[in-house]
């Protein structure tokens, strides 16, 4: 096998990820191993250059990963995410600046409507435009029982993964011009929803729900509208989702590759669904990372 070629059962393989537990949201730096957002790997090939790009959920995890690669590329990037996550969010400001992009950071909460529509003003007057939105920020929660499912958890994930989604693209949707691409973050629980994250499941299936039918109103208007459905990926969400060390050291062994993802294993796909270069054509559609598992 060439030296170029690369194993994808083995690639990132550890032990089996150790016992650990967060409050939400998470953080990087507690997060063990931390995750890899490709900070030494990622190669960009200026697909994105002069683009401005509008984060959800950027400061950590995939969020962070995209917001790497697409700096590379050569976007300039705005990052959104909670107050209590600034630290991580210096930390991608940091890394999209390395690569001489503008970097804005947007603090607030996504559930609050006023902020989930000025977070696009802001944007574009930090950046100097809009022509990439990637509606990614997401909050989940394990559930040992449906009957013990709280009110205010159900509320806390339809109002940050739907409420939060719709609200930033209603801003934004209006003037975006011909080129530009909103990138939805689905996941592989909307068409394998588990017991434990019931509520997470449907707010993923009713995303890709809402990336077709938009896709419909804003293909005319040369818009393309697409989801990235994720499998297992080993972000600061997950030691803060309440599972178990048991089913922390299982997780994503049960894909075909056998390992969850990292971050970075996921940015590529969102550059290929903003570039025009790869994806004139591609609107509508579910594109899975899911380690072999199958929708």
């Amino acid at each position: 096998m060439s030296d170029s070629m690369r194993d994808p059962r083995e690639e990132f393989r550890d032990e089996p990820l150790p016992s650990q537990e967060q409050d939400q949201p998470g953080s990087t730096e507690e997060t063990e191993p931390e995750p890899d957002h490709g900070e030494t790997e990622y190669v960009g090939h200026d697909r994105l250059r002069g683009r401005h790009a509008l984060i959800t959920g950027g400061d950590s995890g995939i969020g962070r990963a995209v917001a790497i690669a697409f700096a590379r590329e050569g976007a300039d990037v705005a990052i959104a995410h909670l107050p209590d996550e600034q630290g991580d969010a210096d930390d991608t400001l940091e890394a999209v600046r390395r690569e001489g992009r503008t970097a804005v950071s947007i603090a607030g909460d996504l559930r609050d409507e006023q902020f989930a529509t000025d977070v696009v003003s802001r944007t574009r007057e930090g950046l100097g435009g809009l022509d990439i939105l990637v509606l990614n920020a997401a909050f989940q929660h394990d559930i040992d029982d449906f009957g013990e499912l709280r009110t205010d958890d159900i509320r806390s994930v339809f109002e940050t993964n739907l409420l939060g989604t719709m609200v930033t693209a209603r801003a934004a949707y209006p003037d975006l011009e011909p080129s530009a691409s909103i990138i939805v973050t689905s996941s592989i629980q909307a068409f394998q929803p588990s017991p434990g994250l019931i509520d997470y499941a449907m707010t993923k299936a009713a995303l890709v729900a809402f990336v077709k039918a938009l896709a419909e109103e804003a293909g005319p208007r040369g818009i393309r509208v697409n989801t990235v459905a994720p499998g297992p990926v080993w972000t600061p969400l997950i030691p803060a989702t309440g599972w178990s060390a048991e089913k922390l050291k299982s997780f994503g062994r049960d894909t075909p590759l056998g390992r969850p993802a990292q971050p970075s294993e996921l940015a590529g796909a969102y550059v290929y669904l903003a570039s025009d270069e790869a994806t004139t054509y591609v609107s509508g559609a579910v594109l899975p990372v899911t380690g072999g598992k199958a929708l």
